[in-house]
């Protein structure tokens, strides 16, 4: 069976609906089923193509209601939810027990789950967290100005990410991993493919330039998990106080590391241990920082050539 589900594009919410209903769907209606997603944007004119109604169930969450007959299941809490009256009234008649509004909910996502749970016995706590982080996104139930702007917490992240999207495959290939995967899971899954594309190995030696991602917290076993043949790295990353290089050795290493790396970073400003150091630049310092982490990177490279 085929079921297409329309959702909120480049919406947290919208993303989370659709996983959230993917899950009810395939754990309370029917495990036999291939989810198809399709993201609808809010523009002038027809919000519908009613060609793409081609599932054998055709679903819409957290955007505007349609009267087609195609589409057999519908949940949203916008108070702008109906394009004409008619709609109103279609929806106001409907029998099916699948159409669900309330503009009382914060997020699409946690009325999901509240009328999955009371109407169809769905069990929505293996999926709380996303349930309590749409809430608070598409709720702007932020404790304070500095945690909306900081944006430090995973669901956040995620947040910006699907907003800025511009690879259109790329929320459809995330909503089935917000059905299964905690959020700090899919943060860590971000910064390892980020690295897995910035990285540049040579002479044993890794380097890669992170400042345009907002990722100076990302696990720092990564580029050894990535490249297990290296010895070094050096990193350059970014936060809102400052461009940070981040030069380490592979515990893990094929060979032993021979460089005392507090010492390097010190010549810069920085400081550490034997094995791992860091230098941090000021936020306007992006150039210098490049800089150092590229003269640092080519004297490990030249220590491991003449070592191996």
């Amino acid at each position: 069976m085929k079921v297409r589900v329309f959702y909120h594009d480049k919406c947290f919410d919208g993303a989370s609906s659709a996983a959230l209903f993917s899950r009810f769907y395939r754990e309370r209606i029917s495990s036999d089923v291939t989810f198809v997603f399709s993201g609808l944007l809010h523009r002038a004119g027809a919000l519908f193509d009613e060609k793409q109604f081609d599932g054998d169930e055709n679903a819409i969450v957290d955007f505007k209601y349609s009267s087609s007959p195609r589409i057999t299941w519908w949940f949203d809490h916008h108070q702008s939810a109906f394009l004409t009256p008619e709609d109103a009234a279609h929806f106001e008649q409907d029998q099916s027990n699948r159409k669900f509004y309330d503009p009382d909910f914060k997020s699409c996502t946690s009325f999901i789950a509240t009328v999955a749970e009371q109407r169809f016995g769905f069990d929505p706590s293996p999926v709380a967290d996303l349930v309590h982080w749409t809430d608070i996104v598409d709720g702007a139930m932020y404790p304070d100005a500095q945690t909306a702007v900081e944006m430090k917490a995973p669901a956040m992240k995620l947040t910006l990410i699907i907003e800025s999207a511009q690879d259109y495959t790329f929320i459809p290939r995330l909503i089935p991993l917000l059905a299964t995967r905690p959020l700090v899971a899919l943060e860590q899954r971000r910064s390892i493919a980020v690295l897995r594309e910035r990285i540049e190995s040579k002479d044993h030696t890794l380097f890669f330039d992170i400042t345009d991602h907002d990722l100076e917290g990302y696990n720092k076993f990564v580029p050894y998990y990535l490249h297990p043949e290296s010895i070094y790295s050096v990193g350059l990353s970014k936060s809102s106080f400052r461009v940070k290089v981040s030069v380490g050795s592979n515990p893990w290493a094929p060979s032993e590391p021979t460089v005392n790396l507090a010492k390097v970073c010190e010549r810069y400003g920085g400081g550490g241990h034997a094995r791992v150091g860091a230098i941090s630049f000021g936020v306007t310092e992006e150039e210098a920082a490049r800089k150092a982490a590229r003269e640092i990177a080519v004297e490990l490279r030249g220590s491991v050539c003449t070592t191996m």
